[in-house]
């Protein structure tokens, strides 16, 4: 696999991992107790995106060598 294209494919699965990791650890203002007027219940109060992004990238390495893996195994 040339290098432009595994950079492509580990961004492309970075961006599909992250609507899979974007809820974790995520607490709804009903959770919390605490409902801003205006809002739904369900709006997120606190998002720790720097952890969110972290895990993500954890989750989207472990999926890019599974490909890899079996790209290179072909």
């Amino acid at each position: 696999m040339r290098t432009s294209v595994a950079i492509a494919t580990f961004f492309c699965m970075w961006f599909i991992t992250l609507f899979v990791v974007l809820p974790f650890h995520a607490r709804s203002q009903d959770d919390e107790g605490e409902v801003v007027p205006g809002t739904p219940e369900s709006a997120p109060a606190k998002v720790n995106i720097l952890k969110v992004f972290l895990i993500n990238t954890a989750v989207a390495i472990v999926a890019f060598a599974a490909v890899y893996a079996i790209i290179a195994s072909l």
